[in-house]
């Protein structure tokens, strides 16, 4: 596509520093969403882990709920890095 046919697409409705902001704005939030995720998970992990240290006997269940928060937290933590997010990120 040249460089005369986007501009032709997006002069309509929005100028291209509406769709920047926009752009720039959902990234902005999806990070934010991702850090809280993050440490959603971070706190599900230590909890059950909490349980199965404190447990008499673990269940295959909980010791699979737990393998399972400790991926989900280290995956987030990898797309957190992908992306070049940190916790100060602005």
């Amino acid at each position: 596509m040249k460089y005369e046919d986007l501009t032709a697409v997006y002069a309509g409705s929005k100028g291209w520093m509406n769709v920047l902001t926009t752009k720039r704005s959902k990234k902005k939030a999806m990070d934010q969403r991702l850090l809280a995720d993050i440490k959603r998970m971070k706190s599900e992990w230590e909890t059950l882990e909490n349980i199965m240290e404190h447990s008499i006997e673990p269940s295959e269940e909980g010791l699979l709920d737990l393998s399972v928060a400790k991926a989900k937290y280290f995956y987030l933590l990898r797309e957190a890095r992908h992306r070049n997010i940190t916790a100060f990120s602005k």
